[in-house]
């Protein structure tokens, strides 16, 4: 999945409007305009398409959790500059304050089997042996059964 099929199915999973995408941006201490947001909501194939670049998804990201979870004394989370599927997924679990209990539920909406160390093993550290790397498959279903709870 690249990031702005990631932005894209997000936006209509939560109904967000422009507005709303330049407010989350706007949380996490970006600041964006229309047009940007709407070429990074357009195909691939567009001659305005603009590619949305890892960090500009990870200060969305934030923004997101800001926006859900209320700002955090101390210091701003830090808008990562490379991002993988795996921080993607922890990111999503943190704004939306998911159990795993709530993550394998959302995935077996979207017809995804899944077990609970299979799931904990893609928030591990990436350092230790249990770590697995979060294959876009998983990452696309769990966005679709997010759609499905969020949007039906």
């Amino acid at each position: 999945m690249n990031n702005n099929d990631i932005l894209r199915r997000l936006r209509y999973t939560f109904d967000f409007n422009d507005d709303k995408m330049i407010a989350l941006f706007a949380l996490a201490d970006q600041t964006v305009t229309r047009e940007e947001i709407s070429n990074w909501m357009k195909k691939d194939d567009d001659p305005d398409f603009k590619e949305l670049y890892d960090k500009e998804l990870a200060v969305f990201l934030n923004g997101f959790i800001i926006d859900k979870r209320g700002k955090k004394d101390g210091q701003a989370p830090v808008n990562e500059k490379s991002l993988n599927n795996n921080i993607i997924f922890r990111k999503l679990k943190i704004a939306l304050n998911l159990q795993d209990d709530d993550i394998l539920d959302i995935l077996d909406l979207a017809g995804l089997r899944f077990g609970k160390h299979e799931l904990s093993a893609l928030f591990r550290n990436p350092n230790q042996s249990q770590f697995r790397p979060c294959k876009d498959q998983v990452l696309r279903n769990f966005i679709h059964g997010l759609q499905l709870k969020y949007r039906p």
